[in-house]
């Protein structure tokens, strides 16, 4: 009995130890963005998040998010803490310590909003909006083109608010002729309003500034990184990196 008792023990460890260990969850650090990324009661979500969810899930690799101040996270990644960032611009020093993605993660796309059936008449030129009302926030860059013309008085009718939903509720009252504003935070704060049905973007967007995922340097990651590309640049070919957006709006 003794030495049965030895063989069942010996087995059950052997089996124990030829179980494959569960890999660690990578690890992804961002800020509060809304409606890019931003924390809930149940974890991270936001365009990007889900965009995210399901290029790993494609790629058999768990993550975890952590939404953080935008200085802690990107300390993290250089200190190896965290894997990964987004959505991230790139800059000759965080290249420093990141590996970027190549594909573009998330573009930041900077344009006029307006009520549908304004004649706004905007041409791309920042001076086709001299005598439009002009809802912008106190205090932020809207990029080289917008704010040289801000400073220059070319634009000659502005109406400053502390936030962007603020100048949203302006627009759909009547009470501004447009806004300048990132073009997915001017869906959501439109979605939360139930605007989106009554206000249309301008074309020529201003501006558009790529922002992209970012792998530790310190942690070796450089693979992870080319792997994730390849995916993203199906989801994006496929139209599914599309329509997980598009999904996010009609909720």
């Amino acid at each position: 009995m003794k030495y049965l008792m030895r063989f069942v023990s010996a087995f059950c460890l052997l089996a124990i130890l030829s179980v494959p260990a569960r890999a660690e969850a990578i690890k992804l650090v961002t800020l509060e963005y809304p409606p890019y990324e931003y924390e809930t009661e149940t974890g991270a979500d936001g365009i990007v998040v889900r965009i995210l969810q399901e290029a790993f899930q494609k790629m058999g690799k768990d993550i975890e998010i952590s939404v953080l101040p935008w200085k802690r996270a990107l300390n993290m990644t250089q200190t190896g803490e965290a894997d990964a960032i987004f959505t991230a611009y790139k800059t000759p020093e965080r290249e420093t310590f990141l590996d970027y993605s190549e594909t573009v993660l998330m573009p930041q796309v900077l344009s006029v909003w307006a009520k549908k059936g304004s004649d706004i008449g905007f041409d791309g030129s920042i001076e086709s909006l001299s005598n439009v009302s002009i809802g912008l926030v106190d205090g932020i860059s809207y990029g080289t083109a917008v704010d040289d013309a801000v400073a220059a008085g070319t634009l000659k009718s502005l109406d400053y608010a502390p936030e962007s939903s603020n100048n949203i509720k302006k627009l759909l009252g009547g009470r501004i002729d447009a806004v300048i504003m990132n073009k997915y935070g001017a869906m959501h704060h439109l979605k939360n309003q139930n605007g989106l049905d009554q206000v249309a973007e301008i074309e020529p967007e201003i501006s558009s500034v790529p922002s992209y995922i970012a792998f530790s340097k310190a942690n070796g990651l450089a693979d992870l990184r080319d792997q994730l590309d390849g995916v993203l640049q199906e989801m994006i070919a496929s139209g599914e990196y599309q329509s997980i957006i598009d999904a996010y709006f009609q909720e």
